[in-house]
């Protein structure tokens, strides 16, 4: 079965399209000029600002136009994870769907639901020529996932809504009326390098298939960090062996929890079998410890390697191991106003050597904007102690939630009706750009909301197809009620 063969029809073909588009953050120059193009080919207005956000516009149905304007919002990039072993080039190819029972994935990559099916649900109100509401605007901004930049970058008058629902969130049942703000800590030095030295046998010790995921909404299921971990079996053991380190690699996207992380490193040669041993008793500990939240699945070994030219520095070989396995990561406080809410945390996100550099990013979230810098001043404490240059990027607000919304209110009457039962309102630890849209639109009413997807940011994501029939039922039913 295709994921056309699907309903609502009109999503699914939406979102089969977009799947097609490659869009990556910061490469979307291809989907920029599908949404414009899309909407030309529909006869639907369309405008484009200087950042790359698209804005599409649909008249009130006849006898509706004093309806408030609504903002169907979504974002128009996509987090660039595969498997491993997955030969996929995120710049050109497109995203291969698979329906699997009640839900659609993708082949070995991120699927793109994420935040494609806002993006298709936006799209296919534009097109259903039965749907009674009043002005619509749907804005589709760009870099959400790396810095917000849309967010950021858009221009007052650009949409002239009141009411704005973001159409990002992924649970279905649930209306969200607040998020986390973040920062990322991008810790740099240049590092020294000798040559390998003589009595050494090499190994590529690598942690793999962790499930990862959004480093936000799933930082609290206690799944283990791929650098971390690695660095703490480095940690442990550089010292016993008289290791050397001479390349290392760990994780990708800031708001990624790292799946895969590996190293290349030499031990004594005389205690290959020794070091062996170590490995094998490493990966036991850690699948035992993991097991609730990883299950079976991930792999920790270390297969021999060709002896390198070079290694790095002993002493920035053992401060980046030690800085790696001390640095702050999960969950670093708990909300006291919404009970259950992680408050506050940090993802060690990536390791990498680039241009002669070691370069460690690091995601900092909170609810309250003094903890996201506190925890990111630490991670500069510590990685300043040890020489590297520590800048913060792509710094975002929060969203403060109003449960006095009156948009909020409708959306609860609305899936009351629908569904007998009443919806989850709540504050996500995750970023969205609504905070941002109320600083540039002061007094906007905000809610988000989606159909269920989960693992997110990872290769296992997928969206559930009856809660996307659900979610389409209620965004047209709270249209009608707006109008």
């Amino acid at each position: 079965m295709k994921i056309t063969d699907l309903e609502p029809k009109l999503i699914w073909e939406c979102f089969d399209e977009i799947t097609k588009v490659p869009r990556p953050t910061h490469h979307l120059d291809k989907m920029k000029e599908f949404l414009v193009n899309w909407a030309e080919r529909h006869n639907i207005p369309v405008k484009t600002d200087e950042v790359g956000n698209v804005v599409m516009s649909k008249p009130a149905t006849p006898g509706h136009e004093n309806a408030p304007t609504v903002i169907l919002q979504g974002h128009q990039d996509m987090v660039a994870e595969k498997r491993g072993d997955k030969d996929h080039d995120f710049l050109n190819d497109p995203i291969v769907t698979i329906v699997d029972g009640d839900w659609v994935k993708a082949d070995g990559t991120t699927l793109g639901a994420d935040n494609g099916m806002g993006c298709a649900a936006a799209m296919a109100v534009l097109l259903d020529e039965n749907l009674v509401h009043g002005p619509i605007e749907c804005l589709f901004t760009v870099d959400e996932e790396q810095g917000l930049i849309g967010a950021n970058g858009i221009q007052p008058g650009f949409v002239t809504g009141s009411i704005l629902l973001n159409l990002d969130s992924e649970e279905h049942g649930s209306l969200v009326i607040g998020c986390a703000g973040g920062k990322v800590s991008v810790c740099s030095k240049a590092y020294a390098t000798k040559s390998a030295p003589a009595g050494k046998a090499y190994y590529k010790v690598h942690l793999n298939h962790m499930k990862g995921g959004h480093s936000g909404m799933e930082i609290n299921l206690g799944r283990g960090n791929a650098n971390q971990q690695l660095c703490r079996f480095l940690w442990e053991n550089i010292e016993k062996y008289d290791m050397t380190l001479a390349a290392i690699d760990g994780g990708g996207l800031a708001n990624a929890i790292p799946r895969e992380a590996w190293a290349i490193v030499g031990v004594e040669a005389s205690r290959k079998e020794e070091f062996e041993k170590e490995v094998e008793s490493f990966s036991a500990m850690i699948h035992a410890e993991f097991l609730l939240a990883e299950g079976q699945d991930f792999t920790f070994d270390a297969v021999p390697a060709e002896v390198p030219a070079e290694v790095i520095d002993d002493a920035d070989a053992r401060n980046l191991i030690s800085a790696v396995f001390a640095c702050p990561n999960g969950v670093q406080g708990m909300s006291n106003a919404v009970p259950g809410l992680v408050e506050t945390s940090c993802n060690l996100a990536s390791i990498k050597l680039t241009d002669g550099k070691i370069v460690v990013t690091v995601h900092q979230r909170s609810s309250v904007d003094s903890r996201r810098d506190e925890i990111a001043d630490r991670v500069k404490a510590l990685f300043g102690m040890i020489g590297y240059d520590v800048l913060f990027d792509d710094a975002y607000v929060g969203w403060a939630p109003d449960p006095e919304s009156k948009v909020l209110e409708v959306a609860k009457q609305s899936f009351e009706s629908l569904f007998g039962n009443q919806p989850k309102v709540e504050a996500l630890h995750a970023g969205l750009e609504c905070g941002l849209f109320l600083e540039k639109m002061p007094g906007l009413d905000m809610i988000s909301f989606g159909p269920t997807l989960k693992d997110i940011h990872s290769p296992n994501e997928k969206a559930n197809i009856p809660s996307v029939q659900e979610f389409w039922k209620f965004l047209c039913d709270i249209l009608i009620r707006l109008a």
